[in-house]
């Protein structure tokens, strides 16, 4: 996963301190979460877990992009399978592949390890195995059937935004159920979340939901509330706490959940 440091060198605009909290938490969950060319003063960063509640607005952005991707594919007459090609590629892209990462390094870690601080070893090492491999394999697999096979409806850009903005509501609950697994790392660098902005961020994926899919919005919430508890559970029993892997992770696992129902549906 990539650390504040990294985060803070990012080339970009040197934007004014805004005045407007609201602004400035958006601002830096945007830098934290991607990799576009945003570059905020230290201090900024001092109120990242409160900017926490921010994350579902980064799928705003992020699924934005992927839907202008695919609709420039489209237009240019390319097929559908391509068209879902650029979208999963772009939004890969902007988020310089992090939320990717945290799941493959998770997969390594938790089915590599025989203990917890084994575990934790395995999912810093920069290398990737059998199980990450695998894990990225069958999710990409999966993303990119489901988006195919959206693109194919009549409206698919709310759809696919909402569960852009979904899936990255669940990683401020992830942060605020578990404590940090470990004492570094980029989750550590945010700080514990304090439970208003979870519930913030799972509001507005609720109703980023409801907007792109109406009441079948309702069941998706329910879909996006087991994911999160499972991936809750699972990280406590493996390493007995979270990590910026375990939230990628988690953000990964829930988008894959979230598509696979609607498509089901």
């Amino acid at each position: 996963m990539f650390n504040k440091s990294r985060i803070r060198d990012k080339v970009g605009t040197t934007l004014l301190a805004p005045q407007n909290d609201l602004f400035k938490d958006t601002l830096v969950a945007l830098s934290l979460l991607t990799r576009l060319p945003i570059k905020l003063d230290d201090d900024a960063y001092a109120y990242s877990a409160r900017a926490a509640w921010a994350y579902p607005l980064v799928g705003v952005v992020t699924g934005l992009l992927a839907c202008i991707a695919a609709q420039v594919a489209l237009w240019i007459g390319l097929p559908l399978w391509c068209a879902a090609t650029f979208a999963l590629a772009t939004g890969i892209i902007v988020t310089g592949a992090m939320h990717e990462d945290g799941l493959g390094d998770c997969a390594d870690g938790f089915w590599g390890g025989w203990d917890p601080a084994m575990r934790l070893k395995i999912m810093k090492d920069s290398q990737i195995g059998t199980y990450g491999v695998l894990a990225l394999l069958v999710t990409m697999g999966l993303r990119f059937g489901v988006i195919w096979e959206m693109l194919r409806w009549d409206s698919w850009v709310l759809p696919l935004i909402a569960i852009h903005v979904a899936s990255r509501a669940v990683m401020p609950a992830v942060m605020t159920m578990l404590p940090h697994a470990r004492d570094t790392g980029l989750s550590k660098s945010v700080g514990r979340v304090n439970a208003n902005s979870a519930q913030i961020a799972a509001s507005i994926g609720a109703v980023a939901l409801g907007m792109g899919f109406g009441l079948f919005g309702l069941a998706l919430v329910l879909v996006a509330i087991i994911t999160t508890l499972v991936c809750v559970r699972l990280a406590r029993a493996k390493i007995g706490g979270q990590t910026g892997d375990v939230c990628g992770a988690s953000q990964q696992i829930c988008e894959v959940a979230l598509l696979l129902a609607v498509l089901a549906s």
